[in-house]
């Protein structure tokens, strides 16, 4: 038979042999609630006995301090779990939180819908949430008693810290080095206009066009490789003189490639293609994918662990971009 002794104590192994109720010991162990003095005793002389090691997440729970952090992402469906980008914060939330015992949950808010963090603020086991694709409406749908346990991937609040690469710097580099290659009829592929991250990109390539008196050549993209392809059609057909195509995100960037090529447009002889994020298959197309670095993991590790310790974090914090030139421009 198995007995206490050859396998790990459990909560209820130790209120059996101090002879109290459950909860009795949860709540000695935890240091919450009262017990009796007595109860203190015997329940700490069980618990020596027994070598009995409280599972973190378990006392967690007890405090309502929570068990999971939850990467909240916004989105028009359900199909933005599937994204990349988003598999990236989970797995670098989770490289956190696993050491101290607490598990990561990825959770969808639809874009016309932010009430699901409103079941966030009152589910016990959620000891903090990570908004991912965050809008202005979203943070201003933070419910009062979920501040404190909540930063942004993207656009803050003051009540909301926010983590966010500078991609306005990051797209900054990659124009200017299509300028400085010779390229004056450049064109740029967009983000959805509801996300302001996805803003500041167009903004930086809007300056850099009217401080060089270049056309502004702008078509919108959602991310996906499909909408690069429809755009880069849309521009062909539109400006067929163009000379560089400038994408958002790698995925659109590879799209634009994708149609440029069935078209007979050579890349870069006839027109330079650049993206945005350095995804690892950026340096394996052909032909290799100009682009600038996003510290994804950087990112939501700095995020995870500012909600874990619990210490105020800066109202924005900026990690860094960095072109990365390769054969596509």
């Amino acid at each position: 038979m198995t007995t206490a002794a050859q396998r790990a104590a459990t909560l209820d192994d130790v209120a059996r042999l101090a002879g109290v109720s459950r909860s009795t010991a949860s709540r000695v162990i935890a240091g919450t609630g009262f017990a009796s003095p007595e109860a203190r005793d015997r329940v700490a002389t069980a618990v020596h006995r027994l070598g009995y090691v409280p599972n973190p997440a378990a006392r967690a729970l007890v405090r309502g301090a929570g068990v999971r952090l939850v990467v909240a992402v916004t989105g028009s469906s359900a199909e933005v779990l599937d994204d990349p980008y988003v598999h990236r914060v989970v797995g670098s939330a989770a490289r956190v939180c696993t050491p101290a015992g607490v598990g990561v949950a990825l959770y969808w808010l639809p874009l016309d819908d932010p009430t699901g963090l409103d079941q966030l603020a009152r589910d016990r086991s959620v000891c903090g949430v990570v908004l991912v694709n965050t809008t202005e409406e979203l943070l201003d749908a933070v419910p009062r008693s979920l501040r404190g346990r909540v930063v942004s991937i993207g656009v803050g609040s003051p009540s909301v810290p926010s983590f966010d690469v500078d991609n306005a710097a990051g797209a900054g580099e990659v124009l200017r080095h299509l300028y400085d290659t010779g390229r004056r009829r450049i064109a740029m592929v967009t983000g959805p206009q509801w996300l302001p991250c996805s803003r500041r990109p167009v903004e930086a390539y809007r300056t850099l066009m009217r401080q060089a008196g270049l056309p502004e050549r702008v078509l919108p993209g959602d991310f996906s490789a499909a909408s690069g392809r429809a755009a880069a059609q849309g521009v062909l057909r539109r400006w067929p003189d163009v000379d560089a195509i400038y994408a958002i995100n790698d995925e659109t960037a590879l799209g634009v490639i994708a149609t440029l090529r069935d078209e007979g447009v050579r890349v870069p002889g006839d027109v330079a293609v650049a993206g945005f994020d350095d995804i690892p298959l950026a340096a394996m197309t052909a032909p290799s994918l100009t682009t600038a670095s996003h510290p994804v993991g950087q990112i939501a590790t700095a995020a995870a662990t500012a909600l874990l310790d619990g210490r105020p974090a800066a109202p924005v914090t900026l990690f860094p971009s960095a072109m990365v030139a390769r054969a596509s421009a």
